[in-house]
């Protein structure tokens, strides 16, 4: 069962009940084991020292935002970010002699937390065709390599440029720079595969494809609602926000498939409540949808709102804002007048009291924020779901006003960055004739790969070099054998990269793999130390500037390698003054700020501490929709029929992981340790199928007539609703069908998978 793509291999599973408070002294102890088995002590503490502060180094992990005012000189970070400093800043290194003793096949036996563990990558490598290990290679000669195979593509739409988002704002700049002035649009990027559902259904309804709220919004909220989204362990500094909210009385609903413990108690080890082991409540009413139940609730809510509308006209809903500011909503009305509540109930799994408790938690309140994240982004129906959410807060008024608004909370550190400076296969016609204006070159307009369609390119033969700028490509995307067979198919894939990952072993007929600089790093150019920036999920761009010194002499930073890459690609024909931006970062900045709007003074704004807000049209009561209103959205709830031996599965995340990074093999809060092979199941469910907690199963897929199995997985008994399951990604997308997509934003579907669960023949 063993394979390069998704090995099978148990590691000891211990059980415990679930943790029913998350955060506190456990959270600190955690933190340091982790740096202490990266580093020394001093390397350690020098670099969280320096994490999230005004003048130090943003955090490599999730995107949610620093306070604007003051913030911990000892600890503005969280567990989870720790351990992200804890893998970026390792002192561990993998060597030219690491590579020339370890295979390709070896390395490919090993799970994706054991290759991580390996160490920072310390020298730029190649893989020959046919070659069994990689091989050392100067910086000059890879990027030699790297262009003559663009230059020898019959289009430039044969190569496809993917983007992580862990790129700083200047490195994504010059990457989508490099990439149209070669004549290309195909730029894929983790967007794609997180949050382009509320891109495309904010962008529709309100005008904006970002959230609209402010972390003082979050303050002076009157409710939130958190909907398909895990803060304790993929946003933990949230907890801390939403543990002020409460201080100022905000009720909090959560919504999920899953009791999660960070929504339940929490303990803020920088208080002293923390430390005395006093927990803070979060969680006021918890709605426990099934998988894919969110569309069904939002419209049992709001078919309660209206029927107390109805009985005091005017006093639930805002109807001045309603006809001011919005259009759509007499349609809308009356498509909620055509639902059943009862159907509704059954459809979200809710039962009814609960949901007229969140209805009456609204009531009477404007100042309503809405969290989301891929809970409610990757399914078939995500755009109109986060439509239906946008419809409520229109119905209350709930947009452009202090404590209240949209907040899709972002996964990695700079993704919205990333769009922001032009990484997207869709570009305006306004962004490309802004690029033209200042270089001169015409940029392509034909619109280029998303990652679904860049996967499919690759696996046709239409696509032949594939080109990662940070991530892991291979495990963060669906249908893993799918995938695999696709970047086999290139000629060549070249992965920037920090760490080894997956990536690297599943390759292309020649391989580049080009070490870079973290964001802990610093980063000397010409003699001065350099700083980058990135946006946070509610549009703050700051400044990052490492303070470690780098662990090997042969990285280089991300714009260095992407000005290598163009000078070796374009030579002296280019229109970009690719040097001139090598040399100093603020070159890089002073440029953006012609091209990219709300950029003005771009220099100067962001060595302000703590940096600027971009111009955010939602959260200044404006709407840039062709009529110049909102909209509200029309939309069925989908069902999803099952047979008896059928399961929804959804994709999750353990307690020590972000995105594909293993930090470590425990899920502490759900009360799993050492081992993520395991699929979360309804105690009622694994009796009527005759299974017991222990059994090892195997898991199907048979989407589009394609069988899919991910062999080997540990049943464990769990509070989600019956005929839902849970396994941990990246193990389990191996089932996700890359043709399984959401309508509109084509983001791949790896949170309704359906799945058949029969006995495996591995044993533990």
């Amino acid at each position: 069962m063993d394979s390069a793509e998704n090995p099978v291999k148990f590691t000891g599973i211990k059980l415990s009940q679930p943790k029913t408070v998350a955060a506190g002294i456990p959270a600190v102890i955690s933190s340091m084991r982790h740096i202490l088995e990266e580093m020394n002590a001093f390397r350690g503490m020098k670099a969280l020292l320096e994490l999230n502060q005004k003048d130090g180094f943003d955090c490599p992990g999730c995107a949610w935002p620093d306070p604007d005012d003051e913030r911990s000189g000892i600890a503005e970070y969280c567990e989870n970010g720790a351990k992200a400093v804890a893998e970026e800043a390792t002192t561990k290194k993998v060597t030219p002699e690491f590579f020339a003793q370890h295979s390709i096949e070896a390395l490919g036996q090993l799970t994706d937390y054991e290759i991580g563990k390996k160490g920072r990558i310390a020298h730029p490598m190649y893989l020959a065709p046919g070659a069994t290990h990689y091989a050392p290679i100067s910086w000059e000669d890879a990027f030699q390599r790297i262009a003559a195979h663009l230059k020898k593509l019959a289009s430039p739409n044969e190569a496809v440029f993917y983007t992580s988002g862990r790129t700083s704002n200047e490195a994504a700049f010059l990457y989508q720079l490099l990439v149209r002035e070669y004549g290309t649009n195909n730029l894929p990027d983790c967007s794609n595969m997180c949050h382009e559902s509320s891109g495309v259904a904010l962008g529709e309804s309100l005008g904006i494809g970002k959230g609209s709220v402010t972390l003082e919004d979050m303050y002076a909220a009157e409710v939130i609602i958190i909907l398909g989204q895990n803060p304790g362990t993929n946003h933990p500094r949230m907890l801390s926000a939403l543990q002020k909210a409460k201080m100022n009385g905000a009720t909090i609903i959560a919504v999920n498939p899953l009791p999660e413990t960070g929504l339940l108690n929490f303990l803020n080890p920088q208080t002293v409540k923390g430390v005395l082991n006093i927990k803070t409540p979060l969680t006021d009413i918890f709605l426990q949808v099934k998988i894919n139940g969110d569309m069904a609730l939002l419209k049992a809510i709001a078919l309660l709102l209206l029927a107390a509308e109805d009985e005091n006209p005017g006093h639930v809903f805002d109807q001045d804002f309603i006809r001011d500011q919005t259009a759509g909503y007499t349609a809308y009305i009356q498509h909620l007048r055509e639902q059943h509540l009862e159907e509704l109930v059954a459809d979200s799994g809710v039962p009814l009291e609960n949901i007229q408790a969140a209805a009456q938690a609204l009531l009477h309140k404007n100042k309503i924020i809405t969290c989301w994240a891929m809970g409610l982004t990757q399914h078939r129906n995500a755009v109109a779901t986060i439509q239906e959410v946008v419809n409520l807060l229109l119905l209350k008024g709930s947009i452009g006003k202090p404590g209240a608004g949209t907040c899709p909370v972002r996964g990695h550190s700079n993704v919205q960055g990333d769009r922001t400076m032009g990484i997207y296969e869709q570009p305006s016609v306004a962004f490309l004739n802004r690029l033209q204006a200042l270089y001169g070159f015409t940029p392509p307009q034909e619109h280029g790969y998303d990652v679904v369609h860049a996967i499919h390119a690759m696996h046709r033969g239409d696509a032949k070099v594939f080109i990662a700028m940070g991530g892991n490509f291979l495990s963060a995307t669906p249908d893993t054998l799918y995938t695999a067979a696709a970047l086999r198919n290139c000629d060549l894939t070249v992965h920037v990269s920090t760490k080894l990952n997956r990536s690297h072993v599943v390759h292309g007929k020649e391989a580049i793999i080009l070490p870079c600089l973290g964001r802990s790093d610093k980063d000397i150019q010409q003699g001065i130390a350099q700083f980058v920036t990135c946006e946070n999920s509610m549009g703050v761009i700051q400044m990052s500037k490492g303070n470690l010194t780098p662990v090997s002499d042969d990285l280089k930073s991300e714009p260095a390698i992407i000005c290598g890459l163009a000078t070796a690609l374009m030579g002296a024909a280019s229109a970009v003054p690719w040097q001139h931006y090598a040399q100093h970062y603020d070159h890089i900045r002073n440029d953006i700020e012609k091209v990219i709007p709300g950029f003005d003074n771009y220099n100067q704004r962001v060595r302000h501490p703590g940096g600027f807000y971009l111009p955010n049209c939602t959260r200044e009561g404006r709407f840039d929709t062709p009529t110049g209103k909102a909209h509200f959205s029309v939309a069925p709830v989908i069902r999803t029929p099952l047979a008896n031996d059928e399961y929804m599965m959804m994709t999750i995340r353990s307690h020590d992981q972000f995105n594909t990074t293993i930090y470590g093999l425990d899920d502490r809060y759900r009360g799993v340790y050492h081992e993520r092979r395991v699929i979360f199941m309804n105690p009622a469910d694994i009796a009527a199928a005759g299974f017991q907690p222990g059994d090892v199963v195997d898991l199907y897929n048979n989407y589009d007539h394609t069988e899919r199995v991910a062999y080997g997985f540990i049943i464990v008994s769990f509070r989600i609703p019956e005929k839902c399951t849970a396994t941990y990604f990246p193990e389990t997308n191996v089932l996700v069908p890359v043709n399984s997509v959401a309508e509109k934003s084509n983001t791949p579907t790896s949170k309704l998978v359906i799945i058949k669960i029969k006995s495996s023949q591995i044993k533990q």
